[in-house]
């Protein structure tokens, strides 16, 4: 049966079709041989996903080495232990976050729970930038980051840089259960939630989605650029976020303190409406070239006047 190998990784990265990892490594050590085996069935998880990574820049060998070497296990099954993933799609997320690669200090867990006890699904608490089209007016520029690590974006001097993202048919299945096992863990961060939601916030519109694939940024096997909008618009429905709980939060502060700036917006309205293009250049220059011999008549007529000869 054609394309039966990817129906089967979209099932087994559903949330609901998980089986904790510590019964998969018996099952393959009873199978292998060796009962008291751990951490092969992690590192196979990250062979068997990989046609499901959502960037195209491929995983250096080195760093998967690490990433494999790390995922450690405990002696007894715990499933609040941050060191042992607790099942494929925990092993797959990490390996998209290399969370054991840059360790985060994780805050404790009655920080936690008073944390999500605070939060509540709405939209109004979940904006942490503007849209590309309402940051490229603010004269905020976006250029593709080359790295594997689609998460990691960054902003300076007005750039704002972001990494490839490939979106394909399996990509919203992927998202929504990420985001699943996030809401539903306590001690799981929710970086893939803020990314998606920093993403959701940048585009509003197929016309968003076009500039960002003009840039590099987006790269999708979708229909148009309107199911591209439409899908990041849908995933972060009904989802529980706090902006302040975010990792791109302090970054979303710099890019809203540059579009707030107004002298970036005029600057970037005078760049757009006089600069855009050679004959505008042209024309711009040249008024400037007869304002200054305007002048200059009207001085040396006055003067004249005055100080006649």
């Amino acid at each position: 049966m054609r394309g039966s190998m990817h129906s089967i990784q979209r099932d087994m990265i559903m949330l609901e079709n998980q089986v904790p990892l510590f019964i998969l490594d018996r099952l393959l050590g009873l199978q292998i041989g060796d009962p008291d085996q751990k951490g092969l069935v992690a590192k196979l998880t990250l062979q068997f996903f990989d046609p499901l990574m959502p960037t195209d820049e491929p995983l250096t060998k080195s760093d998967r080495n690490k990433l494999e070497s790390s995922l450690g296990y405990a002696t007894t099954f715990d499933p609040l232990w941050d060191q042992g993933c607790l099942h494929c799609l925990d092993c797959f997320r990490r390996s998209l976050l290399r969370s054991e690669l840059q360790p985060k200090p994780i805050p404790r867990a009655w920080m936690k729970r008073w944390s999500n006890a605070n939060r509540v699904a709405d939209k109004r608490r979940q904006q942490l930038i503007h849209c590309v089209t309402e940051l490229r007016e603010a004269g905020i520029k976006f250029k593709k980051r080359k790295t594997d690590r689609f998460w990691d974006i960054k902003f300076k001097n007005g750039i704002l840089r972001i990494p490839r993202l490939l979106i394909h048919d399996g990509t919203k299945s992927l998202f929504l259960n990420l985001i699943a096992f996030e809401q539903c863990h306590l001690d799981c961060s929710n970086d893939i939630t803020s990314y998606v939601i920093f993403m959701d916030n940048l585009i509003n519109s197929p016309e968003d989605v076009g500039y960002l694939h003009y840039c590099g940024i987006i790269e999708h096997w979708l229909g148009s650029d309107d199911e591209v909008a439409d899908l990041f618009n849908r995933l972060c429905q009904e989802v529980v976020f706090d902006i302040n709980d975010s990792y791109l939060s302090p970054l979303s502060e710099k890019v809203n303190r540059y579009y707030n700036y107004r002298w970036n917006t005029w600057r970037a309205s005078l760049k757009h409406n006089y600069f855009g293009n050679p004959w505008a250049i042209i024309s711009l220059v040249a008024a400037i070239v007869l304002l200054l011999l305007t002048f200059a008549q009207t001085f040396y007529g006055v003067y004249g006047y005055y100080k006649p000869h």
